[in-house]
């Protein structure tokens, strides 16, 4: 076994290999703290006919033994990965998928599985370091390492991974990941931070990710398996130049329609046209040696590589985009409010071509998502969940439950909107936003999140601050750079950056940035933050106009959550024994009630005077004894010396026998009995909280 290691934050990142998982092509165990996890990689040996992409597949999987649990459920087993386990696997992927270099089209599968889990917080982070140091030693072709580190803002202080005691305390958290020379991913939200913190947090975590890339090159260099030979990409130049005469003008002209479906019609046209006038049997004999080869997978990608170049050129020449807009222009916006009467909130957030529906619903702490992860169970009372349907592109599909993309597309929306969600001491509603996308042409993600906030203002969500989010791309041929706002699907397609940020008017509260090239410079990214910044502003200004402020009613149609505070040793008397007293009073007023462990309750009614009416039973529930008040009270228990007379609900006093009567009497049985319902005044509370009353005061003051 051979392990190499690295100080960072006073804990020791250990890499070993050699022991464990040795028939990969490369594997290693990554320690920190008490967190391990076990990354493999390996790469089949044949290669698939006719593939012209690389088929990766990255998974991240949490063993539950690695916490000391065993799962839930009737099988008592791992099942289907959980969201977070999906959202990491994301995380690993982006990073290392841009590194492997252009012509491997080998099946590869890499696996992060997490041994054990301490409160480092950083499985996710030891997954991407593991994957690539396994791929790095491996003889797997890759343009790694990659490191990666968690960076977050504590007291105003920039700190590398934070553990989860310090998590819940930042006001930003990112996850950055890059090579020796530059950033690939950035992944992350904030309290609305500022720009030039989110590039000073990046740099921040760039100087500790070169250590880490160094720690595998050196195991690397340790034992580092010889890299194996790719096959190179054929180019029969012949070929490729009698195909772009063949479509040059055409292409040209259908670049610039401005319809998605228009444009992708024609460009569907000249590309079976070529296909028809170039997949002979002479040109596959003259140019491959081989009259039966179908030539269509060749047209097509000398096809989609001049369809890029075209666009790119037009983009970095001309300053010119497909759908004529210039660089930093922004599509048209539209804002439909309150569209469907039944739901608590609605909204249609339009931009050219990309529609989201977004509705947002209100409900109980009963609805609240109960969440079994290792780090224990948590509650959930804020959702959002994306939907892409098929239609939304013109596509016809089988509808399949969600997919990586639509669970990282809504996490990255969720995350754009929970810094201004009110806390549930202000609004104590659980609220689960819905995204439908309708149409997509670009930055659906960013579309849900300004419909997600016209949704919330809509259903009358106190938010602190409108949020809105915009996709920028990029295109960069040597020292030519040019910084797209608002980019299309095609551009996302064809150009080298897809760089999401959203934010308020006083800053950002989420960003994702994944780079299809070696990286990005630290100017690009300002350029780009810049550029962004001011895009935003111009939403927002659009969807305040559409409307400005929350609305102040909630929805008829929504639940109404009333809170009251008690005393905790009254919470057991408004519960009673196996929850005999609560349950008598949902069955009495029709009411939802929660009651948490300070004495909260939440009483939830769409009918004002059932809320009432359970507020009031339990006001007498809990009501105490006051000094020099009457009661008709009920004899509960007699004694030689007086009566015990219960005047509210668990609260007792005693009525001396002295002050049962104006006139003496010998026996407290003479005057009361068990049962008997009796006028009484309280007449002194002494400091243990025991009640004396008086009937003789009672009916002085009553005649």
């Amino acid at each position: 076994m051979t392990n190499v290691e690295l100080d960072i934050k006073g804990k020791s990142l250990v890499i070993e290999t050699g022991q464990m998982a040795r028939q990969s092509s490369g594997a290693v165990v990554v320690k920190y703290g008490d967190t391990v996890v076990l990354a493999t990689a390996v790469a089949d040996k044949r290669v698939k006919e006719g593939l012209d992409f690389f088929p990766l597949t990255i998974d991240y999987q949490e063993k539950t033994y690695s916490a000391g649990k065993i799962p839930g459920g009737f099988f008592k087993r791992e099942g289907k990965p959980s969201e977070k386990e999906v959202l990491t696997s994301r995380l690993i992927d982006r990073p290392i998928r841009p590194l492997f270099p252009k012509g491997f089209y080998s099946e590869t599968q890499g696996i992060a599985s997490v041994l054990s889990y301490g409160n480092e917080n950083v499985s996710d982070i030891l997954g991407i370091i593991g994957m690539s140091a396994a791929i790095h030693i491996s003889d797997i072709p890759f343009d790694g390492p990659v490191g990666a580190v968690r960076v977050g803002r504590l007291d105003g202080n920039l700190i590398i991974n934070p553990d989860l005691s310090e998590v819940e305390k930042v006001d930003l958290n990112l996850v950055v990941a890059g090579t020796e020379d530059a950033v690939i991913m950035v992944e992350g939200g904030g309290s609305e931070v500022s720009e030039t913190l989110l590039l000073e947090a990046i740099d921040y975590a760039h100087k500790e990710i070169k250590r880490i890339v160094a720690l595998q090159n050196e195991l690397r260099s340790l034992v580092g398996k010889e890299k194996r030979e790719l096959i190179p990409v054929t180019e029969k130049p012949e070929f490729k130049k009698e195909i772009r005469v063949f479509v040059a003008e055409r292409l040209k002209e259908a670049i610039r329609i401005p319809g998605k479906q228009r444009r992708q019609e024609a460009l569907d046209i000249i590309l079976e046209d070529a296909i028809k006038n170039f997949n002979t049997l002479e040109n596959g004999e003259k140019f491959f040696g081989d009259s039966t080869k179908d030539l269509t997978r060749d047209i097509a990608n000398i096809f989609d590589d001049y369809e890029k170049e075209i666009v790119r050129n037009m983009i970095l020449q001309e300053g010119v985009r497909a759908d004529g807009r210039k660089p930093d222009e922004i599509r048209h916006i539209a804002c439909h409010m309150g569209l469907l009467p039944r739901a608590h909130g609605s909204a249609l957030f339009i931009r050219g071509e990309t529609q989201a529906l977004v509705v947002t619903t209100l409900g109980t702490a009963e609805d609240e998502q109960k969440i079994d992860s290792l780090e224990g169970e948590t509650y959930k009372s804020f959702m959002l969940h994306y939907n892409f349907p098929p239609f939304s592109v013109g596509e016809v599909k089988p509808l399949r439950s969600p997919g990586r993309r639509e669970i990282g597309h809504g996490a990255l929306a969720e995350r754009a909107l929970k810094y201004v969600i009110p806390p549930k001491e202000v609004f104590p509603y659980t609220i689960r936003i819905v995204s439908d996308i309708l149409e997509s042409n670009g930055s659906s993600s960013m579309a849900t999140v300004c419909g997600a906030t016209l949704s919330l203002m809509d259903a009358g969500v106190p938010i602190s601050a409108p949020v809105a989010g915009i996709a920028m791309g990029l295109i960069k041929e040597e020292e030519k750079v040019v910084v797209l706002t608002d980019i299309l699907g095609l551009e996302d397609h064809l150009g080298d950056m897809d760089f999401k940020v959203a934010g308020t008017e006083n800053g950002i509260t989420a960003f994702q940035m994944d780079v299809k090239i070696s990286g990005v410079s630290r100017e690009i990214l300002r350029k780009a933050l810049e550029q962004a910044r001011v895009g935003r502003l111009h939403i927002l200004g659009k969807m305040k106009e559409a409307i400005p402020s929350p609305r102040k009613e909630l929805s008829p149609h929504a639940p109404r959550i009333y809170t009251m505070q008690i005393k905790q040793d009254k919470i057991r008397d408004v519960i009673g024994t196996g929850g005999k007293v609560i349950r008598g009073i949902i069955e009495q007023t029709g009411v939802k009630i929660n009651i948490d462990d300070t004495g909260l309750i939440n009483i939830a009614s769409s009918d004002e005077e059932s809320a009432k009416k359970a507020i009031d039973i339990i006001n007498g529930i809990i009501a105490e004894a006051e000094l020099g008040k009457i009661y008709m009270g009920k004899v509960v228990r007699i004694a030689d010396f007086g009566a015990f007379v219960e005047i509210l609900p668990g609260v007792d006093g005693l009525l001396h026998i002295s002050q049962i009567s104006e006139k003496r009497i010998a026996k407290v049985t003479d005057e009361l009995n068990v049962g008997d319902e009796v006028l009484v005044k309280v007449i002194e509370i002494d400091n243990q909280g025991r009640v004396r009353l008086s009937r003789k005061e009672a009916m002085r003051e009553k005649s």
